[in-house]
């Protein structure tokens, strides 16, 4: 994913020292300017946003909370830090750590800690079972399974893919310094590291057995890498007390002036999981970070612990856990944040968050920018602040963020923002709350200055600051003739607001603190599987994975042979298809870094685009089950307009969405070794009036969840590729896949941390559907359109409910549906970035906001609600049977333009 083409910048001496001039003065200026807003905020009144809004005004704050917030005047600055404003590159962002304002702890503050056995609430897989670990303490399945994935499309057939650290020369005893050996380990065999922007034919899972990793700089992660420790017993990476670097883990690395490793929007592919990152050595006052994570798409972190020193009272503590300075993401869930200055600073394009829990931070959550975050089953235990959104004062830095089905237990201050009446751009720093229990916690959100909100100890059952419409059929009478014409109701509010009428099926009956959360389910890691219970594709299949063999038969042979107590384990390899492979409805597929599923293009049943047949068929119609699918790649082998990438039948077993689905599965078309679709035969013509080129095609559709499919899907990302990963011009491409994801399914469907990009009709469409969930969803238009429009390279098919563009008569109209929503009812969509970039290539309509006409699409459609709406460039946001509802002109933020709330009830 890339917000802008990637350059090389060349830049002078002289250029770094006048860039460098001009934003010190740039942020002494700043500092001064929100100091002085500040102090004069004490004496205006904040209640009001406009006249349509109402919020909890001064008078109706009670005598109790006025005491406390007066007693805590000394404990919250009255002017944040002036860090600069959202950047895309880590030269424009040039912040300052050392200058977040750390607040004194109020004496009211309560603390919150955990016994050696007590697993903290709402947390997934983290029970203590000692001192110094996590987990269950029994072997590992993913140290014991022999290991035999190999990289067909690599130019090295010997590339080792697996490296268990201790292999490399790593104690783990605590005592020696391991840093050398396990860099190492992650080098070692010519990978994508320095001078390197991508690739994906050197993957490695980096394996560290239990036991306790001293290092004293940084573990350098390499392109298309997973960092992966014991999930039974997590290894501890400790740092030395002189340690020096950005991080334990450092995910990009910086170099002089600004510049890094790899490009933040195009920092792809790579996990770290099941660790404890302690910096406990580390001086508090010495700024630390536990991770450097600046990534974008197919990328996770899970199941780790950040221990960090506790602050006590007078103390400066400078210590952080997550480090996120920019990048295009993604994903993380099921994290621990202990002690520390900041828990995670955040800063990044999008991204879906959930189940991470605060112990005793400072402040567990700092947005430092963003453009759509949605932080779902977060848990704030004794913090003194539980999140802070006030980055930028009265020029938010951030766009939209939404915190979901969350927790704050003893928190002094549980949220700040500094969006206020006069704050500019109007929809900067737009934020909805959505079911969130604050107890023990008051107020739930404040201004900078101390000033209430809304007041605390209470369950938020619904909030929202920013712009909002409420869409309805408005009477009109034309000729004698009573007509009906969709509009808006509008207005900029920060007030609590009506629930929506959630649907029941999308609502998990067990959850407590708060009730009635959204089902969730982190991916599967068969912690407590033993290896024996690992079938292997090669060795018990006897396939072949090597990018060129068909291995139809094979696979369907083999996953029959797959118990349901078993796992069908996937060695890294590309496994040629020729016809559809049926997936059982209850087995459990495990793939090694992503095998790949290669759709052959030239097979017959694959080759026509009026008669499409799915590659992958997930159950079929009106079966339910609890099948599994965790990590894997789906691409094509030459073009493949035919293909249903995969067609998902299966419906989970009792109702429950979250017993079947897919974690970190992915869809990428071209753009990589064995694709047959790369920058040589595919490259970007935009000098040229040209149609699509049919050995160019793509796919008929990447996903197609239908009428009776309900599951839940993690981490996705169904990427037609618009610029080459493997040969080394890395050039931009033009691929006409048809469609992205079609969804048809009567729920219930949750969709946490899905993308689809690039595709010619549309990425998102919801069809024909009902019951279903669906945060943070990104996209972004194809790059070449309108060289070609959507209709030059693709016939809507209406068997498949295909987007007509009837209502077009310009350009800009006949471009890549971001959303698009046919007679459908009761879709939740909680966060989405749908994005224009480009009019063929050129990015001059950026300046006038208008690279297209509509971005998301409604026809016969009622009950959708849309929270943290971003787009970009699209003149109009929202339309409903091809009436404009939604002007972009009307919703300015940082980057793109936000909607806190659209509804259509």
């Amino acid at each position: 994913m890339l917000s802008r083409p990637a350059t090389k910048i060349s830049l002078t001496m002289d250029d770094i020292i006048s860039y460098e001039h001009r934003k010190m003065v740039r942020d002494t200026a700043r500092h001064r300017e929100l100091e002085q807003q500040m102090d004069s905020s004490q004496d205006t009144s904040q209640s009001t946003v406009d006249e349509a809004a109402t919020t909890t005004s001064q008078q109706d704050i009670t005598p109790a909370q006025q005491t406390r917030a007066a007693k805590a005047k000394a404990a919250l600055p009255t002017a944040r830090a002036a860090l600069d404003l959202p950047a895309l590159s880590p030269l424009e962002l040039g912040i300052k750590l050392s200058s977040l304002d750390s607040p004194g702890l109020d004496p009211q503050l309560q603390y919150y800690s955990l016994g050696d056995n007590e697993a903290p609430e709402g947390t997934h897989n983290h029970k203590r079972v000692a001192s110094d670990s996590y987990g269950s303490g029994a072997p590992y399945w993913m140290s014991q399974i022999k290991r035999q994935g190999k990289t067909p499309y690599g130019a090295n057939s010997s590339f080792v893919i697996w490296r268990n650290v201790r292999d490399y020369g790593a104690k783990g005893d605590g005592v020696t310094d391991d840093t050398y050996a396990i860099n190492n380990a992650t080098a070692d065999g010519n990978r994508c590291g320095f001078g390197c922007d991508s690739q994906t034919t050197t993957p490695a899972i980096i394996f560290f057995p239990p036991g306790i990793y001293l290092i004293s700089t940084p573990l350098i992660q390499y392109y298309y890498t997973q960092f992966i420790g014991d999930a039974n017993n997590l290894p501890r990476i400790i740092a030395t007390p002189n340690f020096y670097g950005i991080g334990l883990f450092d995910a990009d690395v910086y170099l002089a002036y600004g510049f890094s490793w790899y490009t933040n929007q195009n920092n792809f592919y790579r996990q770290i999981r099941n660790f404890i990152l302690d910096i406990t050595n580390v001086p508090a006052k010495q700024e630390q970070h536990c991770l450097h994570w600046q990534v974008a798409q197919a990328t996770s972190l899970q199941n780790i612990v950040f221990d960090m020193v506790a602050t006590s009272p007078g103390q400066t503590n400078k210590h952080m856990g997550i480090f996120m300075d920019n990048g295009s993401g993604g994903f993380m869930e099921d994290l621990i944040f202990n002690g520390g200055n900041v828990g995670f600073f955040a800063g990044n394009q999008q991204f879906t968050v959930r189940n991470l829990t605060f112990n005793n931070c400072q402040t567990g959550v700092f947005q430092n920018w963003n453009w759509v975050f949605t932080y779902k089953s977060l848990v704030f235990n004794g913090c003194l602040i539980g999140m802070d959104f006030s980055q930028g004062g009265e020029v938010p830095a951030m766009s939209s963020t939404i915190v979901q089905d969350s927790y704050f237990n003893n928190v002094q201050y549980g949220i700040i923002t500094s969006f206020t009446s006069n704050s500019t751009p109007s929809s900067a720093g737009s934020l909805v709350l959505d079911n969130v229990l604050f107890s023990n916690t008051d107020p739930a959100i404040q201004f900078p200055n101390n000033t209430v909100i809304l007041a605390g100890n209470q369950v938020i059952p619904s909030f929202v600051q920013g712009t909002w419409y409420s869409a309805y059929e408005a009477e009109e009478v034309v000729h004698n003739l009573t007509c009906y014409e969709p509009t808006a109701k509008y207005a900029r509010i920060q007030q609590p607001m009506a629930a929506p009428p959630k649907s029941p099926s999308l609502l998990d009956p067990k959850t407590t603190n708060p009730s009635n959360r959204i089902w969730e389910r982190s991916r599967p890691q068969y912690e407590g599987v033993p290896y024996t219970k690992f079938k292997s594709v090669i060795t018990n299949g006897k396939c072949a994975g090597d990018g060129i063999t068909d291995d139809t038969a094979c696979l369907q042979a083999f996953l029959g042979t797959v118990a349901a107590d078993e796992v069908a384990y996937f060695d890294h390899g590309a496994y040629v298809i020729s016809n559809t492979l049926q997936i059982p409805n209850n087995i459990k597929m495990q793939g090694e870094i992503w095998p790949m599923i290669m759709v052959d293009g030239s097979a017959a049943a694959f080759s026509d685009a009026t008669n499409p047949k799915p590659a992958i068929r997930v159950g079929n119609p009106g079966d339910t089950g609890t099948t599994e699918m965790v990590e894997f790649v789906f691409e094509t082998r030459g073009a493949a307009p035919g293909a249903i990438m995969m067609e998902w039948n299966l419906a989970g077993a009792n109702g429950d969405p979250t017993a079947t689905g897919m974690w970190d599965v992915h869809w990428r078309i071209a753009g990589s070794n064995g694709t047959k679709l790369q920058s040589d035969t595919c490259t970007k013509k935009p000098t040229v009036q040209h149609t699509a080129d049919p050995k160019c095609i793509g796919s008929f559709m990447l996903l197609h969840i239908t009428h009776t499919a309900s599951l839940t899907m993690s981490n996705n990302w169904g990427w037609v590729s618009d610029h080459e990963l493997d040969l080394t011009d890395h050039n931009q491409i033009d691929i006409y896949n048809g469609r992205g994801v079609l969804v048809e399914s009567q729920g219930p469907v949750v969709m946490y941390g899905t993308a689809f990009e690039h595709s010619m009709l549309y990425n998102y469409n919801v069809a024909n559907a009902k019951d279903i969930y669906m945060g943070v969803i990104q996209s972004e238009t194809m790059y070449a359109q309108d060289n070609p429009n959507a209709l030059d390279s693709w016939t809507p098919d209406s068997r498949y409910t295909d987007p007509t563009f009837e209502e077009c008569f310009i350009a800009t109209c006949y471009k890549t549906i971001g959303l698009n929503f046919f007679n459908s009812t009761y879709i939740f969509v909680y966060g989405a970035g749908l994005y224009s970039f480009f009019n063929n290539y050129d990015q001059g309509c950026l300046l006038t906001e208008n690279c297209q006409q509509y971005m998301v699409s409604m026809q016969q459609s009622e009950g959708i609600y849309i929270y943290a709406l971003n787009t970009k460039a699209a003149a109009n946001m929202v339309e409903i049977d091809q009436v404009a509802v939604v002007p972009q002109a009307a919703n300015p933020s940082t980057f793109c333009q936000t909607v806190a709330f659209f509804e259509y009830p």
